[in-house]
């Protein structure tokens, strides 16, 4: 019996733009597991793993916040990257109707809409970084350089005091 050949859309667009990409799949019986467990599944540092945070500005605006997997977005720092006066969290029942993803399985390539998208500075320091494929239970491993190209992203400092 062959393994079943998953393709999420953010495989889809890889191959499609000809991006190079190692597609890591880890076991989830239980739905989501947090970012540092996935990095431990598919042995890989938590540095190099990053999660995609959706966020909305004061000017209603949303945006994208890519940052490693064991660290936690500091809004002051994410509201300077893009202009903004201040930034929070989306709720969770936003995070599908906007962006076509569920919680635990948001990628920040392929949304359903193009939204503004920085990824911590650290992202460039790496030969590649790890982000999920758009579905619980899968990662892309891809370069952060084509990874900025594909969102029309740019890097800032999201983390930290």
């Amino acid at each position: 019996m062959g393994k079943m050949e998953i393709k999420t859309n953010v495989m889809r667009i890889l191959e499609q733009q000809k991006i190079p990409h190692t597609v890591h799949e880890y076991p989830c019986p239980d739905g989501a597991v947090d970012g540092r467990t996935v990095a431990h599944m598919i042995g890989r540092e938590e540095e190099q793993v990053f999660k995609t945070l959706v966020t909305v500005g004061v000017s209603r605006t949303n945006y994208v916040f890519v940052i490693p997997v064991a660290e936690e977005l500091n809004l002051k720092k994410a509201a300077k990257a893009v202009g903004e006066k201040s930034i929070a969290m989306i709720r969770q029942a936003e995070l599908f109707p906007l962006t076509g993803y569920v919680h635990g399985g948001c990628s920040p390539i392929g949304m359903k809409k193009h939204l503004r998208t920085v990824f911590d500075e650290t992202a460039e320091l790496l030969d590649t970084v790890i982000v999920s494929a758009g579905k619980i239970g899968w990662q892309v491993e891809t370069a952060p350089g084509d990874l900025l190209t594909l969102t029309g992203g740019s890097t800032a400092e999201l983390t930290g005091e």
